[in-house]
Parts: C-alpha cells; sequence; structure tokens
C-alpha cells in the first residue's frame, strides 16, 4: 500500500483573527483533520498557521480557518506549500506571555458579553413589544366578554319574555280548547 505523501502548510490569515479566540477554532480545526503543527499571533494583528498532513485535509483545513462570522473576519489566507518535515507531533497553540494570553481571553469574554448583551436587550425589546400586543389584546378580550355578557343578558331576557307570552298563549288556548270541547260534547 502506498503511503499517503505529506506536506507542510504554511498560513499567515490577515484580518480580525487576534484577540478573538481564532487560534482557538484553528487548533479545533486541525485537530479535526488529523494536522499536526502549530498556530502563534505574529506582530502586529496576523495569525501564523504551519501544518502538516496529507493535501486533502490541508485544503479542507483552509476552507475550515477562512472565518467570516460578526466577530472573526478573515480577509486573506497567504498559503505556501513545502515539503513536511515531521517536525511536530500533534497540533498546538503557541502562546505568547502570560499578561498578553490573559488579556487575549479577557478580550474574547468582553466580545461575548458585549453579543449577549445585544441579544439580551433585542430580547427585551421583542418582550416589550409582545407585552404591549398582549396588553391590547387582553383589553380587546376584555371589552369581548363585556359585550357577550350583555349579549347573553339580553338573549336570556328575550327568551324568557317569549317564554312568558308562550305559557299565557298556551294557557289560553287550553281555556280556547275546552271551550271548544265544553260545546261539542
Amino acid at each position: 500500500m502506498k503511503a499517503i505523501q505529506q506536506i507542510k502548510a504554511v498560513i499567515i490569515a490577515r484580518g480580525e483573527v487576534q484577540r478573538l479566540g481564532y487560534g482557538d477554532i484553528v487548533e479545533r480545526a486541525a485537530r479535526k483533520m488529523k494536522l499536526t503543527g502549530i498556530v502563534e499571533n505574529i506582530k502586529p494583528y496576523d495569525v501564523k498557521i504551519i501544518c502538516e498532513g496529507n493535501k486533502t485535509s490541508i485544503d479542507s483545513f483552509i476552507k475550515l480557518i477562512d472565518i467570516k462570522e460578526p466577530t472573526i473576519e478573515v480577509e486573506e489566507l497567504e498559503v505556501s506549500f513545502e515539503d513536511a518535515t515531521g517536525e511536530f507531533d500533534y497540533f498546538e497553540i503557541k502562546r505568547g506571555d502570560m499578561a498578553e494570553e490573559l488579556g487575549e481571553r479577557l478580550d474574547i469574554a468582553n466580545i461575548n458579553m458585549t453579543l449577549m448583551m445585544e441579544k439580551q436587550d433585542s430580547m427585551i425589546e421583542k418582550l416589550d413589544d409582545n407585552t404591549s400586543v398582549l396588553k391590547e389584546n387582553t383589553s380587546i378580550l376584555k371589552d369581548f366578554k363585556s359585550e357577550t355578557n350583555r349579549n347573553f343578558t339580553q338573549l336570556t331576557n328575550i327568551m324568557t319574555k317569549h317564554d312568558v307570552d308562550a305559557q299565557e298563549r298556551i294557557a289560553a288556548l287550553t281555556v280556547e280548547v275546552s271551550d271548544i270541547k265544553t260545546r261539542l260534547a
């Protein structure tokens, strides 16, 4: 069986890629594609990715990391290929100094909190709109209930009156029929 040729890709990601969790996404994608290598921030604003694996996996990986979302937006991926060296045992994030990494994590938390607050504000606005509609519908239903109760009261009065009229007519007819019977007898 022929061994699949391994290659190395050196990728420079440009755009909104630092301090947004992009490195974590790259690491997960590389592990998913079973690639080895590193991802690291480089000055001033780019991310460098070195990965080794087969051409098909690397091509799929490149598609996965070409992200265009509200927070992360890769504007360009500069890719060059070389022969694989086998220098990596697994894929990892090459971290900077502790203060820089902590700052990046706080930036990510800030972005996520901002997004959550925007969604929360949107939901509160929708709830306010729905509450207004609910209040309006409740008012309409109360008016409908009052009108229905009035209509039932009127109908009951009419039915009662018709019932009394009918009973009086039946009583009068009963007397008439009795008179007719007496005369015929």
